[in-house]
């Protein structure tokens, strides 16, 4: 029997700009080499030793605002370096609604990263329920807009808090962290890492029982 397709799960922050960044390198990694992509929006893992953006020291800060920079030119993305809505009011709507997404069954990914994109190059509220629900329309048609609940049922709020739970017991401290068997990968400049360890897994000769 084959082996099954490696998995990338990728726990990020919906807000997050460096998941923002690495978003459609990691969906394309996912589609040339076959990988299964799960979708795994957390918070801030206090827990872990993450610090919020803007408790963090003013050198800290001001270095951010320069590495934003440097990739929105290196990568060709749109950014607003000081976005209208960021730090957000809360990300709790805009992630449970990519959880309730995916498991209707429709495109997480491109909802997910027009999500990311309204709130870095476009301006828009993605605390807002009802932006959410214009973008929901936008990407995935009318069947999606139901699904930007708020509050949302309690199984999708079960799943946010499971991504969190999984996200400490890894020892995940920082988003956007992938995952590939075991294989902690923090940041969207180890991408290039994941796509190895995808391919490493693709390649190794399929499990006898």
């Amino acid at each position: 029997m084959p082996n099954e397709r490696p998995l990338i799960e990728a726990f990020y922050g919906i807000s997050s700009p460096w998941a923002y960044f690495g978003a459609p390198r990691l969906y394309d990694i996912a589609a040339r080499t076959g990988a299964r992509l799960s979708l795994r929006p957390i918070r801030i893992i206090e827990a872990n030793g993450g610090i919020p953006l803007r408790t963090r020291p003013d050198p800290r800060q001001a270095y951010h605002a320069v590495e934003l920079e440097r990739w929105r030119r290196h990568l060709g993305m749109p950014l607003n370096l000081k976005p209208r809505f960021y730090p957000c009011r809360t990300i709790e709507p805009a992630a449970q609604a990519v959880i309730a997404v995916d498991g209707a069954g429709l495109d997480a990914q491109s909802f997910s990263f027009a999500v990311q994109r309204a709130l870095w190059a476009e301006e828009r509220d993605i605390a807002d329920p009802e932006t959410l629900r214009e973008i929901a329309r936008e990407t995935l048609g009318d069947e999606a807009v139901p699904l930007v609940a708020h509050p949302q049922p309690a199984a999708i709020v079960a799943v946010w808090h499971g991504n969190l739970d999984e996200a400490e017991r890894l020892g995940i401290f920082g988003t956007p962290t992938y995952v590939v068997n075991g294989e902690l990968f923090w940041g969207q400049d180890r991408l290039d890492f994941v796509e190895r360890a995808v391919t490493a897994a693709s390649s190794a000769p399929a499990r006898t029982s």
